[in-house]
């Protein structure tokens, strides 16, 4: 399968381009939705990088900590890695996770509007629709990986994964289920969702709510789509990916709650 190309000493694979493009127009999105709300879109050209970099290394260390089966088989475990730190740095070896992305790039916010004295609830409220469009776009560069497909079906939309990146077990398994394209797809449902209810519940939301919809939303995506995922992360048996997904969407789900009980000032009032 086609991975990339090359130009002189530089090597261009489509799973980085495509995750670069999903976080250029994630933020032409968030620029966008700052206009909207009477922020400085400066704001969002200076979050963009400590967002990017905090969140990088907030993916790793999530991979380096559950690294999932496709790694163990490759001896890429947790003590390999704690004992080998120079493969920490070597970004290409292994992966990311998405749960380390959302934790280290919440530091970076936290942290930017303190100095700042912005709201942390209003900014992430802005950047929920760029974060749902880069999470779809970026998801289809796993295809050019040959990476996050499902269980071994024999439905139309099957996908063929070469046997050199089938999973111990599945060798003789030609076909599998798509999953990042699910996850694609159910991204940009939640896009379509955040601008739904922004508009829908204008005058009713608080500030926070729109991001707590995305990520209740995601997580109960990605909870579902773990039951159809073979290279799981396991840490002493379970899921990890699974439990921190249903932890976050049953949180989001008591925050929202205890928002409507507490009332507040919705998030489109003068100050």
């Amino acid at each position: 399968m086609f991975e990339g190309f090359s130009l002189g000493p530089l090597t261009f694979r489509l799973n980085g381009l495509l995750l670069v493009l999903g976080l250029a127009v994630g933020a032409l999105l968030a620029v966008r939705e700052a206009q909207k709300r009477n922020y400085d879109p400066e704001t969002i050209y200076y979050l963009f990088l400590p967002l990017v970099i905090w969140g990088t290394i907030g993916a790793r260390v999530w991979h380096i900590l559950t690294p999932p089966l496709s790694s163990v088989q490759l001896g890429l475990t947790t003590e390999y890695y704690l004992t080998h730190f120079l493969d920490v740095l070597a970004f290409w070896l292994g992966g990311y996770g998405i749960p380390g992305a959302w934790i280290g790039g919440s530091i970076a916010l936290f942290f930017f509007v303190r100095r700042s004295e912005l709201s942390f609830w209003e900014l992430t409220d802005i950047l929920a629709p760029g974060l749902a469009l880069a999470q779809a776009i970026g998801r289809l560069g796993n295809y050019f990986n040959q990476e996050l497909y499902g269980l071994p079906t024999t439905l139309p939309w099957k996908i063929y994964i070469e046997p050199a990146y089938r999973l111990t077990g599945f060798e003789t398994m030609d076909f599998y289920h798509p999953l990042f394209a699910y996850e694609s797809i159910l991204n940009f449902v939640n896009l379509i969702f955040l601008f739904w209810i922004a508009r829908r519940f204008a005058n009713t939301l608080k500030a926070g709510d729109l991001f707590l919809a995305y990520l209740g939303f995601y997580s109960f995506v990605r909870f579902l789509l773990e039951l159809l995922r073979l290279d799981v992360a396991l840490v002493s048996g379970v899921n990890i990916n699974q439990i921190f997904f249903a932890v976050v969407f049953v949180g989001v789900g008591l925050i929202l709650g205890a928002h409507q009980l507490a009332g507040g000032r919705p998030v489109n009032s003068s100050s």
